[in-house]
C-alpha cells in the first residue's frame, strides 16, 4: 500500500496516495468536498463491501419484524375457533419475531465492527498523508500557518471525517435502506396509504436540504474559529516561561477565552440550525404521518383492512418517521464532514514550492563539498527587499569559511538556500557540479550537516536527538559525536546518552541545548557542515571548548560558519563580511583588521568589550 501523500497536478484535480484523483472546485461552489475521500474508500474496497454485505442483512431482517409481528396480530384470523391452533400459530409467529430480533443485533454488531475499522483504517490513512504533505511543503507556507492549525487539521477535522465514516455514513445508509424499504412495504400492505405518505416527502426533504447547506458553511466556520483558538493557546503554552516572566497569564487567558467564546457561538448558531432542520423534520412529517393512520384507523373500523395490516403500517409508519429524522440529523453530521474535508483538502491542494524535478540529476555521494553561489538574488514572499543581491561565493572542497556580519545582512539565507530550503529568483546554487534545482531536494540536503541557531529539540533522550542526525549511528559514533561537542560533560553527570531531556530539552540550560544540536550535526556523515551562531548561547569557557570541536570537526569537510562572536572563527580560512546582501570584504581575520573596515570596527568593539 502506497503510504505517499496527495500532489496536486492541476488547480483542479487531486492526485491521491493510490493513484486516484478527488476534483477540486474553488470553496464556494463545490458541495462535493467529500469526493476527498473517495480515494480512500476504494483502496478498502474488501472491508467496505463486507460491512455493506451485513448492514443490508441487519436491516432486511429489522425490516421483517413488523411483518412477522402483523402477521402475529392476525393469527386469530387464520386459526378459526380452535385455541390450541391459535396458540401454536402465535408461539410461531412470536418464535420468528424472537430469531428475527436475534439475527438483526447479531449482524448489526458484525456491520458495527467492520464498518468503525473501515473509519479508523481511513481515518490513520489520510493523517498520514496529510502530515507527509505538510513536512514536504516549505517553510514559506509554514511561516503562514500557525503551528496549531495545522495540528487542527490533523487531529480535530480528521476525528469529524473519522465520525462520519465510521459511524454517521453507515447510521445513514442503513436508515436510508429501512426507510426506503418500510415505504416500499408499506404500499405493498394498503398501496393508497402507502403512496399518501410518499407524496409527502418532498415537503419534509427539501427544507432539510435547504437547511443543510447552511449547516455546512456554519461547521466550517466553527472548525476554523476552534483551530485559531488552540493555535494561540499552543503559542502561549510553548512559551509559557515567557508568559509567566511578564505576567501575561490573565491577559492570554482573555485572548484565549475571546477565541473560545467565538468557537462557541459559531457552534451554537450551527446547532440551533440543526434544531430548526430538526423542528421541521416532526411538524412536517410525523404530523402527516399521523394523519395517515388516521386514515388507517378509519380503514380497519370500516372493515377495508385488518388490524394486524393497521399494526405493521403503524410499525413501517414509526420506520420512516424515524428514519427521516434521523437523517436529519445524521445530515448535519455529515455537513461537519464536508466542513473538515474542505480544510483537509485545502491543505493537500497545496503545491511543494521545493520539488523534485521530472528528471532529476543523481548528486554526487563521492562528491567533497564544493560549494558554488553563482549571482543568486533571494527575496522572501512578503518582502520586496532582497535579502542577497548578486551573491557570488565559491567555497572549495575542505574550506573553512565563516560569514559574519550585522543582523539583516543576509548570512541565514545563505544557509536557507545551501539547504533548498528556498529557490533564488535569480542566479544558480551548485554542489560538486549539480545544480540544487536539478536534484531532488532529499538527496541534496543528505550532502549538508546543519545546526541552526535556535536548538530544535524533540522530547526524548540525548541519543535520540543526537540520533536524529543519522539513523544508523551506534552509541560509539554517538558518544564521539557528543564529546567533540562538548556535551559529554554534563551528560556523564546524569544518565550519559540515556538522559531524557524534556519536551524541547526544557531540562537543559541554552548552552547545553546548543551542544546537543552541535552533535547531532557532527554525528552526520556530510561533506558540507553549516553552523548558525553555534556559540552565541554558550559561555567563556564552553565557547572555547566548541570552538575546538568545530575545528576538529572542520578537518576534512567543508564548512561555513554563521557567527556573531568573532572569537570563533579567528582561524577560518576566508571571512566574509556581509551587510545588505552582499559581500563587502573578504579575506582572514589579521588582514581584514588591517584594512581597517566594516569586520575591523566589529572587531575592535567585541575585543574591547572582553
Amino acid at each position: 500500500m502506497a503510504n505517499s501523500g496527495a500532489q496536486i497536478t492541476d488547480d483542479r484535480r487531486t492526485t491521491l496516495p493510490d493513484g486516484g484523483e478527488a476534483i477540486n472546485r474553488p470553496k464556494g461552489r463545490s458541495l462535493r468536498p467529500l469526493a476527498l475521500l473517495w480515494p480512500y474508500v476504494r483502496r478498502h474496497w474488501v472491508t467496505v463491501a463486507v460491512a455493506l454485505v451485513f448492514l443490508v442483512l441487519a436491516s432486511a431482517v429489522s425490516l421483517a419484524i413488523p411483518m412477522l409481528l402483523g402477521q402475529a396480530a392476525d393469527a386469530g384470523r387464520h386459526a378459526g375457533d380452535n385455541p390450541a391452533a391459535l396458540l401454536s400459530l402465535i408461539d410461531k409467529a412470536f418464535l420468528w419475531v424472537f430469531a428475527a430480533a436475534v439475527g438483526s443485533g447479531v449482524l448489526g454488531a458484525f456491520r458495527f465492527y467492520f464498518v468503525s475499522r473501515f473509519g479508523e483504517r481511513i481515518a490513520a490513512d489520510l493523517r498520514r498523508d496529510l502530515y507527509a504533505h505538510l513536512l514536504r511543503l516549505s517553510p514559506a507556507y509554514h511561516a503562514k500557518m500557525r503551528s496549531g492549525e495545522a495540528v487542527s487539521r490533523l487531529t480535530a477535522d480528521v476525528t469529524l471525517i473519522e465520525t462520519f465514516l465510521g459511524s454517521s455514513a453507515s447510521l445513514a445508509t442503513r436508515t436510508l435502506i429501512t426507510t426506503l424499504g418500510a415505504l416500499t412495504l408499506m404500499i405493498a400492505v394498503n398501496w393508497k396509504l402507502g403512496l399518501t405518505l410518499v407524496a409527502m416527502l418532498p415537503v419534509a426533504v427539501l427544507p432539510v436540504m435547504g437547511i443543510g447547506r447552511v449547516i455546512r458553511n456554519m461547521s466550517n466556520r466553527a472548525q476554523s474559529r476552534l483551530a485559531e483558538a488552540g493555535a494561540e493557546a499552543a503559542e502561549a503554552l510553548d512559551a509559557i516561561e515567557l508568559v509567566q516572566a511578564y505576567g501575561r497569564e490573565t491577559r492570554q487567558l482573555a485572548t484565549f477565552s475571546e477565541s473560545i467564546e467565538a468557537t462557541f457561538a459559531a457552534a451554537m448558531r450551527r446547532t440551533g440550525a440543526r434544531a430548526l432542520m430538526i423542528v421541521l423534520v416532526s411538524v412536517l412529517l410525523f404530523g402527516g404521518f399521523t394523519g395517515v393512520l388516521w386514515l388507517g384507523a378509519r380503514s380497519v373500523a370500516s372493515g377495508e383492512m385488518s388490524f394486524g395490516d393497521l399494526a405493521t403500517m403503524v410499525m413501517y409508519a414509526a420506520y420512516a418517521g424515524s428514519g427521516f429524522g434521523m437523517l436529519a440529523e445524521v445530515y448535519g453530521e455529515v455537513m461537519r464532514a464536508a466542513g473538515a474535508a474542505d480544510r483537509a483538502a485545502e491543505v493537500l491542494r497545496e503545491t511543494p514550492e521545493i520539488a523534485a524535478p521530472a528528471n532529476s540529476k543523481p548528486v554526487n555521494m563521492g562528491g567533497k563539498g564544493a560549494l558554488v553561489f553563482d549571482n543568486v538574488t533571494f527575496h522572501y514572499a512578503d518582502s520586496e527587499a532582497s535579502a542577497l543581491k548578486d551573491f557570488t561565493l565559491d567555497v572549495k572542497p575542505g574550506e573553512f569559511v565563516a560569514l559574519v556580519g550585522p543582523s539583516g545582512a543576509g548570512k541565514t539565507t545563505v544557509f536557507r538556500l545551501a539547504l533548498r530550503l528556498f529557490d533564488p529568483q535569480a542566479g544558480s546554487i551548485r554542489l560538486d557540479g549539480v545544480a540544487s534545482t536539478e536534484a531532488d531536494p532529499r538527496d541534496w540536503r543528505r550532502r549538508f550537516a546543519y545546526a541552526p541557531q535556535e536548538s530544535a529539540l524533540f522530547t526524548g533522550t540525548a541519543a535520540d536527538n543526537i540520533r536524529f542526525g543519522r539513523d544508523d549511528a551506534d552509541d560509539i559514533v554517538l558518544a564521539e559525536a557528543a564529546r567533540m561537542a562538548e556535551a559529554m560533560n554534563f551528560l556523564d553527570e546524569k544518565d550519559g546518552l540515556a538522559t531524557p531531556l524534556g519536551q524541547k530539552g526544557r531540562s537543559l540550560s541554552g548552552g547545553q541545548r546548543q551542544r546537543i544540536a552541535l552533535a547531532r550535526a557532527l554525528v552526520r556523515d556530510a561533506p558540507v557542515l553549516l553552523l548558525d551562531e553555534a556559540t552565541s548561547a554558550l559561555d567563556s569557557e564552553s565557547e572555547a571548548a566548541v570552538r575546538r570541536a568545530i575545528e576538529n570537526a572542520a578537518v576534512g569537510r567543508t564548512t561555513l560558519v554563521i557567527a556573531h562572536r568573532l572569537s570563533t572563527v579567528r582561524r577560518a580560512d576566508r571571512i566574509l563580511v556581509m551587510e545588505n546582501g552582499r559581500i563587502v570584504e573578504e579575506g582572514t581575520h589579521d588582514t581584514l583588521v588591517a584594512k581597517g573596515g566594516l569586520y575591523a570596527r566589529l572587531a575592535e568593539l567585541q575585543f574591547t568589550e572582553r
